[in-house]
């Protein structure tokens, strides 16, 4: 018997876009002998539709052709299962219903990756692929996930950490602890957004100013940190649950400018052809470093993996300071961008089996959840009385 895995993608986020082609690329790898597809497209508004049609990237060109020909659906729980239904339902006719075995979100960024998408999982008791509630969200916020590493021993660099409310009040206070603390060269960053979307490098105090703003713009959380002089970008992805997980090979994305942008990591390979999300950005595979090196980078990843509660499959970005030989862990995408799945082909895993493996681990997350307690029987509310004259009665 087939599974009925929803594919939720889209959602209110500045990935919105490359969150739609990594969907319709998973979707279109996962086995139809095995699987029983939905397609749930969150628009950036919130709302949730399903089509048929959503299976074909071109579909999205036109998106308000695509909504009009889809139809607007909701979740509901029941004792026998969680059943998508549409909201129109139409009237003297039993609404059409599918229940769904599996969620498998397919999102990137804010609002969704950061743990906001599981929470509605749990909420429905709908088992998903990837990482719960907390890890999630300790992943989405750069500086809770150095919190972390840090407190494991694991490599981060240090920064300085403030709201867009904090520098608006006292620029100046902010501006002279950056300098003081982490010195020129440095990065300036939301602490909660992907993609490198608001990132800047800051050379010279005139340009501070103006990075912090920028950061500002996508985020009220922001964080200073130092540059890595003599740059090379190593990823790793790590796949499994906190019981067991492998690391990937490493890559070395190429980047044109001096940290790896948006435009790097999306339209890089893309310039005769339509974008490929994360699969189009120029890489090696493996990168071309010692297998010392790579091999305390997998280590490292995997004692990430697990420090966070990390669950599915997730992408952790170094920084290699290609003088020194140091690494630093830069962050953890927690739904990478494409499922990393070129990094799984090259560790010898097609994607198709990646998919078949995320299935597996999400229902041994799912059966270590039903042999724990979640109520207790208490008689608590039989000795419960306000009386007849609201709050003057109560016994509390």
């Amino acid at each position: 018997m087939k599974l009925n895995v929803a594919v939720f993608f889209g959602c209110r986020s500045v990935e919105h876009e490359v969150s739609i082609i990594s969907a319709v690329q998973a979707m279109r790898a996962m086995d139809r002998e095995k699987y029983d597809i939905t397609p749930v497209y969150v628009t950036k508004g919130g709302v949730m539709f399903s089509s048929d049609k959503m299976f074909e990237i071109e579909s999205f060109r036109d998106l308000d052709k695509l909504l009009a020909l889809s139809e607007e659906v909701t979740f509901i729980k029941r004792n026998d299962g969680v059943f998508m239904q549409p909201v129109n339902k139409k009237a003297f006719k039993k609404a059409k219903e599918t229940k769904i075995d599996l969620a498998f979100p397919i999102v990137h960024g804010t609002n969704c990756e950061d743990g906001t998408i599981a929470g509605y999982f749990e909420f429905l008791g709908l088992p998903y692929i990837s990482c719960d509630i907390i890890s999630a969200a300790v992943g989405m916020d750069k500086a809770v996930f150095k919190d972390v590493l840090s407190a494991a021993g694991l490599p981060v660099l240090d920064c300085v950490r403030f709201t867009a409310r904090e520098y608006m009040i006292n620029s100046a206070d902010i501006a002279e602890k950056i300098k003081t603390r982490v010195g020129f060269p440095l990065i300036v960053k939301p602490i909660n957004l992907g993609s490198s979307v608001g990132i800047s490098k800051v050379k010279t105090e005139q340009e501070l100013d103006e990075a912090i703003r920028l950061a500002a713009s996508f985020a009220d959380k922001i964080l200073a940190e130092r540059a890595v002089e003599n740059l090379r970008e190593i990823n790793c992805s790590v796949l499994g649950d906190c019981d067991e997980c492998k690391a990937s090979v490493c890559e070395e994305p190429f980047m044109h400018d001096e940290i790896l942008s948006y435009k790097d990591k999306y339209e890089g390979g893309a310039k005769e052809g339509p974008s490929k999300g994360m699969a189009s950005l120029g890489r090696k595979i493996p990168a071309d470093i010692p297998e010392e090196l790579s091999e305390k980078i997998r280590d490292i990843s995997c004692k990430i993996f697990k420090a966070i509660g990390a669950s599915g499959v997730v992408r952790i970005d170094y920084l290699l300071d290609n003088k020194t030989g140091e690494v630093y862990a830069n962050e953890i995408n927690t739904v990478p961008g494409s499922l990393a799945f070129y990094l799984w082909e090259a560790t010898g895993i097609k994607y198709r089996e990646l998919i078949d493996k995320l299935v597996d681990t999400a229902f041994r997350r799912e059966r270590k959840r039903e042999n724990l307690k979640f109520t207790i029987d208490t008689n608590i509310l039989s000795g419960v009385s306000f009386g007849s004259k609201g709050s003057k009665g109560s016994k509390f």
